[in-house]
């Protein structure tokens, strides 16, 4: 018997592992495409922002010309610690934002993840139409909701009649800067923070200002972004829940485990990955709100619906402050990432230890 060898193509030294000549550089020509548009519509343009936000450019001729000079943290040190105008309508935009977020992503998660459980139950007839009805509103225009919302919130709009069913007033929603949980505060008494909040500032505000909450038109802004983003995420939501097998399910159920018990233990820790997805998305979303607020009320009433993405906007293109509005978008982008690898580090896989594991556990087999 003679032995066999079989020839392999020649590997060139320090190529992956399993890649044969000219794949590589193959691989390469089909992505250059891809990299060339990301490059000049997206790496360069970030990169003249970041030059803008370290100069004092006006806007006018070109930020490279001589005549534009290099400031350093200045943009970003009159937004966060210059002590004036604009660090105040930075704290009061990021105060904003930061209810916004706060309420909206755990209510837009939650309802989501509600419909695609109520979606993907078998005995419900109809499914199909109640998931594009649930649906229809995230694909359309966010200019038309907000023109809708304008309507339905004004004072004599058809939120308010129906409020005055039930005998209650309804306010002005748009043209009401007031804090919701400063109102609520009033009703029971306390109609001032004590002087450890009020005397105390952070960013232009004082931190009874920061606790007040949303305004009452933000609250407006907040019930429409929960509307409009449900459905989204309740799609996410009912592909992961299709997922996860019957038989666990079943297995579940003859183990003894409830109805709340195959949810907490089963169905949620299997959505995880899709749960991170959701509130990833939700943040973004959330932190770069803009076009409800330009189309709707440009900050108004009282700066109680201005938003760090609509300030940038306002400080480059109404003030010409193109700096400052560049040094406020990268703030927020360091806020994003910021709140997204907390985040991911809470949501992260963690060892299960075998009291854990034990609590997981279903009755009938422990």
């Amino acid at each position: 018997m003679t032995a066999t060898t079989t020839a392999t193509a020649p590997r060139r030294a320090g190529s992956p592992r399993g890649i044969r000549r000219g794949e590589a550089r193959a691989g390469w020509v089909f992505v250059l495409p891809v990299v060339i548009i990301l490059g000049v519509f997206m790496l360069i343009p970030v990169l003249m922002a970041v030059w803008v936000s370290v100069s004092d450019w006006q806007g006018r001729g070109s930020p490279f010309s001589a005549d534009v000079g290099f400031v350093g943290a200045d943009n970003y040190a009159a937004v966060t610690t210059g002590g004036g105008l604009a660090e105040r309508n930075f704290g009061i935009s990021l105060r904003n934002n930061a209810w916004y977020v706060l309420l909206v992503v755990p209510l837009q998660t939650a309802i989501s993840l509600l419909l695609a459980v109520l979606v993907n139950r078998a005995v419900l007839r109809g499914r199909g139409f109640f998931r594009t009805a649930f649906y229809f509103p995230s694909v359309t225009s966010t200019v038309a909701i907000t023109v809708l919302w304008l309507f339905l919130f004004s004072s004599s709009g058809a939120i308010n009649e129906i409020l005055s069913w039930i005998g209650i007033n309804g306010p002005n929603w748009f043209n009401d800067p007031s804090g919701i949980v400063q109102n609520l505060l009033a009703a029971i008494g306390i109609a001032s923070g004590p002087d450890a909040l009020t005397q105390s500032t952070f960013l232009g505000l004082s931190w009874w200002d920061w606790i007040g909450g949303p305004s009452v038109a933000m609250s407006a802004f907040i019930l429409m972004a929960v509307f409009t983003t449900s459905g989204t995420f309740m799609l996410l939501f009912l592909a992961g829940l299709q997922n996860i097998g019957a038989d666990t399910y079943e297995a579940a159920m003859m183990d003894g485990a409830n109805g709340w018990q195959r949810f907490w233990r089963i169905t949620l820790p299997q959505l995880k990955p899709t749960l991170f997805t959701v509130l990833t998305l939700g943040l973004i979303g959330c932190w770069q709100v803009f076009d409800q607020i330009y189309t709707g009320t440009q900050g108004a009433p009282s700066k109680t619906t201005l938003t760090p993405a609509y300030l940038s906007y306002q400080a480059a293109f109404g003030s010409q402050e193109w700096g400052q509005g560049a040094a406020i978008a990268f703030i927020l982008f360091a806020i994003i990432v910021f709140f997204t690898l907390v985040q991911r580090w809470v949501l992260r896989d963690r060892p299960v230890s075998r009291r854990r594991a034990r609590l997981y556990q279903p009755k009938g087999i422990r």
